[in-house]
């Protein structure tokens, strides 16, 4: 059974915030295992100082971050008269957003590809490659363009910086765990070997210090595949054109030329991930995008809503809805 847009975004939107409140549950575990392996009955204020962490870091990176992306991807600002077609393209599907228009930045990269940075709309900012603008038309621009709006719209851009900081501050926690496993613990945990307590947390702490950087991975890959669809759907509610979206995915994914600006920690940015685009296996719960086929069959099945009709001869109006008279 075919889901409406509102029903995919919906239920993306879902998946999302259940992921990301698995990490944070994750975090604040580890802060409680740090504190509990010391002294287990200060666990609280382990988990209440791992949340405040990771809310300094978030926020430190939201307003930073998308300046720094901006950077290592050498990417610059695009001027009107240089891609015109570009800079309309974000003025229509903004206006469809109902969201200022983003900034328009361009990477001198022959390989096509695109994505979005800006801690909220009134900051958004779209970056897209020479090789997009040269080997896309302008339905297929649109179409990567609602993609990218509708990651500003949707604030993706703040929420997935928030998980990425979140996710990388674990794998520190485990190491500091591990460490503390490996050279002993502090003064409370030598008095109270025996304490039940203290025995559950030492086990909590050995468990978190070698799953928790994978779950955390794992969750972290999960919510930016779900934010992916996510932009794809509410793509096409701003285009009603899912076939120009479909067909420029697989223009991208399948042009053999590598993105020299892109590195695994800008991967999961863009559009169509820049390392691996042939990756088609939907299996792997190692991947940063959702499989290409997975992407083109959603598009597809929201296609069929979207038919485009017959055309018309001029003059002709036979089905067009009578308009009743007005009584004045």
């Amino acid at each position: 059974m075919m889901r409406t847009i509102p029903e995919q975004i919906a239920a993306n939107k879902r998946a999302s915030v259940f992921y990301a409140a698995l990490l944070v549950l994750l975090l604040t575990a580890l802060g409680a295992a740090i504190t509990g392996f010391y002294d287990y009955r200060q666990w609280p204020i382990g988990a209440a100082g791992a949340a405040l962490l990771g809310v300094i870091l978030a926020l430190v990176a939201t307003f930073s971050g998308p300046s720094i992306l901006l950077g290592i991807s050498g990417a610059r600002e695009a001027t009107k008269e240089e891609d015109q077609v570009l800079s309309n393209v974000a003025e229509e599907m903004a206006i469809a957003a109902g969201i200022p228009k983003p900034k328009v930045y361009v990477i001198d990269d022959t390989a096509p590809n695109a994505f979005a940075t800006g801690r909220d709309p009134q900051h958004g900012v779209v970056v897209f490659t020479r090789g997009i603008l040269q080997k896309l038309n302008r339905d297929e621009l649109q179409a990567v363009m609602a993609h990218e709006v509708s990651h500003i719209r949707n604030y993706d851009i703040r929420f997935m910086t928030t998980i990425a900081l979140v996710a990388g501050v674990i794998p520190l926690l485990a190491d500091a765990l591990r460490h503390m496993a490996w050279y002993g613990g502090g003064r409370s945990r030598s008095s109270s070997r025996n304490d039940s307590g203290q025995a559950i947390f030492m086990l909590l702490a050995l468990v978190l210090a070698v799953l928790a950087p994978i779950f955390s991975l794992l969750l972290q890959l999960a919510v930016s595949r779900k934010r992916e669809l996510l932009a794809d759907a509410s793509a096409v509610d701003l285009t009603r054109n899912p076939d120009a979206l479909a067909t420029a995915l697989e223009r991208i994914a399948h042009d053999p030329e590598p993105l020299e600006a892109a590195n695994r920690a800008t991967q999961h940015m863009y559009i169509v991930n820049p390392m691996k685009a042939w990756d088609d296996d939907f299996s792997s719960i190692f991947s940063t995008h959702p499989p290409l086929s997975e992407r083109l069959r959603q598009l597809r099945q929201l296609g069929a809503r979207y038919s485009r009709p017959e055309r018309r001869a001029p003059g002709d109006f036979s089905d067009m809805p009578e308009i009743p008279n007005q009584q004045r």
